[in-house]
């Protein structure tokens, strides 16, 4: 099929409008993302609203089909709009033009992460109410910002307004991630999130000297233990094909400074660790570990957690969850393939979580190059096309629990 034939198709248009928006990191303006809900909203005869949970610049617009049964908790299908920083000269199609090739793959930033399911929710609802389908449960469809640097200012406020609470929600889907292969990867939980930073206080001098207890030696040692435990969870994956990376405990030194001058020791280092903790990891040993190891070191060491997020539960995949049984009941009849695991990164389902609700992260995109925050980000259209038509299964599946 030629792009030409693609451009036509009313459903590309609209996700191509959408990804044409520049709603990208830093110091985003989500005006034309608002604005462009709206219309989307509009033609879909359908109310939105528009709120701040936590500041001005910071929308979450909903958009709102009342069920039949209103008073029953309600479903969320939700998505972000924001996306992660480009380098312009790393594409071969500018990144928020939305080309289309001859192929039929479609280039920008957000096409796979996740501007595509925000309006494939819309699509997949624009073809039930031309089947005339109403829902049983009130079905919101969230578009919140702030997503891709921790969601503090979206979600995070957001679940904890009047307004969230007055939605009485019941369940919720959000983002899953692409896959290369016809397996679907399904989010039942996310790794917990730490940002460790030792300050490294030790004997200052000349740098032609052995001096005792320096920074740099018991930063060394420090750096050697965390090393050692994550060469221990990289053996774990080696030695259980069974687990995935969001299965074990990542370690990663990701920034490091000190020092003024080559020939001078310098009296303090600053180290940060970016740690993504296993769901099954004892949190409170794994800390007591690092202070011996800060001890063991020689003392002197600082240690603060600028982020230290704490543990939520896993959404359950059995029969206690009905919406669970009804979202699988919809996969299995469309025949896809699904793998539950544990979310490697972070995303908005760890703040419904925390409320008490089930949440689910899932994408339609599979068979496809992942390319989440990568350079030419694409998504081809028919893969597009066909994420609405599962989305027109699901959502009935939910709202009918």
């Amino acid at each position: 099929m030629s792009a030409e034939k693609w451009e036509k198709n009313e459903e590309i248009q609209i996700f191509r409008e959408y990804l044409r928006i520049p709603s990208v990191h830093p110091n985003i303006d989500y005006t034309a993302c608002v604005e462009f809900i709206k219309r989307q909203a509009d033609s879909l005869n359908l109310p939105v609203e528009v709120v701040y949970p936590a500041v001005k610049s910071k929308p979450v617009v909903i958009i709102k089909w009342e069920g039949s049964q209103p008073k029953l908790p309600s479903i969320i299908v939700s998505s972000h709009m924001d996306v992660v920083p480009v380098f312009p000269e790393m594409w071969t199609h500018e990144p928020f033009s939305a080309d289309i090739d001859e192929e039929g793959r479609i280039f920008a930033r957000g096409a796979q992460d996740m501007k595509s399911v925000g309006t494939q929710y819309l699509g997949a609802i624009r073809l039930l109410k031309a089947d005339g389908f109403q829902p049983k449960r009130t079905l919101y469809v969230t578009f919140v910002p702030d997503e891709e640097i921790g969601g503090i200012h979206g979600m995070a406020a957001f679940v904890e307004s009047d307004f969230y609470k007055q939605m009485n929600v019941g369940f919720c889907l959000d983002e899953g991630g692409t896959s290369a292969s016809d397996v679907h990867h399904l989010f039942y939980a996310e790794r917990i999130r730490w940002i460790l930073k030792l300050k490294v206080a030790g004997t200052a001098g000349h740098g032609s000297l052995l001096l005792p207890d320096t920074a740099g030696v018991k930063l060394n040692y420090v750096l050697n233990k965390l090393t050692e435990f994550r060469e221990s969870q990289i053996q774990r994956l080696k030695n259980d094909q069974s687990l995935s990376i969001g299965d074990v405990t990542t370690v990663n030194l990701t920034q490091l400074s000190g020092g003024v001058q080559s020939n001078v020791v310098p009296p303090l280092f600053e180290a940060i660790f970016d740690i993504r903790l296993a769901i099954t990891l004892d949190l409170v040993a794994f800390e007591r570990q690092i202070c011996d190891w800060c001890e063991e070191a020689g003392g002197g060491i600082d240690i603060e957690f600028p982020l230290k997020e704490a543990y939520v539960a896993p959404t359950r995949l059995d029969a206690s969850n009905p919406y669970w049984l009804a979202l699988k009941a919809a996969l299995d009849e469309l025949g896809l393939k699904v793998k539950p695991i544990v979310c490697f990164a972070v995303t908005d389902c760890r703040f419904i979580r925390k409320q008490g609700t089930p949440a689910i992260g899932f994408s339609p995109i599979i068979n496809t190059t992942v390319l989440i925050h990568d350079h030419d980000e694409f998504l081809r259209a028919d893969d597009y096309l066909n994420g609405i038509q599962v989305y027109k299964k699901i959502i009935p599946n939910l709202t009918e629990v």
